[in-house]
């Protein structure tokens, strides 16, 4: 995980901290193709937006739909610069990031997948979950230097992550 550009709307880093630890979390459980991890992130009501515009409400009908996903395709792994986390209250927050995709496989991000992900999140019987996660394709349509630019900047932190592992 590349933290480059974060921008941070709150100065105690006491609270920002596990709204970072649980956007990773769920970028390591998708990376691990494991939807009962990844569900388990999510309030109990909470909602996904998938890539594809598909929306899905409340860890039931998530698990469901993830657990097909990972059963069914090759899922490619995400690699993120985390833009902003912001903080709403004392008990909500946002965060916002982008990423790219590393196919099985392959070394390289696939630009054509790059998002744009949105998270926002909500305290919960004293714990921090996803109330909705959104993922959306970071077309920059028309501006070109744009996707190019995002593309720099997330192999950038790939080449960075695999270094430091």
């Amino acid at each position: 995980m590349h933290l480059k550009k974060l921008r941070v709307m709150d100065t105690n880093q006491d609270t920002q901290t596990p709204i970072l630890a649980l956007y990773q979390q769920l970028l390591q459980q998708w990376n691990k193709r494991n939807a009962a991890g990844m569900t388990a992130l999510f309030a109990t009501n909470g909602s996904l937006i998938g890539f594809d515009g598909s929306q899905l409400n409340g860890q039931k009908e998530i698990y469901a739909v993830l657990d097909e996903i990972f059963a069914n395709f090759p899922t490619a792994a995400y690699i993120s610069i985390i833009k902003e986390v912001r903080l709403l209250s004392d008990t909500s927050a946002l965060l916002f990031a982008v990423v790219g995709m590393v196919a099985q496989g392959q070394s390289d991000i696939s630009p054509e997948v790059n998002a744009v992900q949105t998270m926002t999140a909500m305290m919960e019987d004293g714990k921090w979950r996803i109330a909705l996660f959104q993922n959306t394709p970071a077309a920059f349509h028309g501006r070109p230097e744009l996707s190019e630019q995002l593309s720099a900047d997330l192999r950038h932190a790939l080449q960075q992550s695999v270094t430091q592992n």
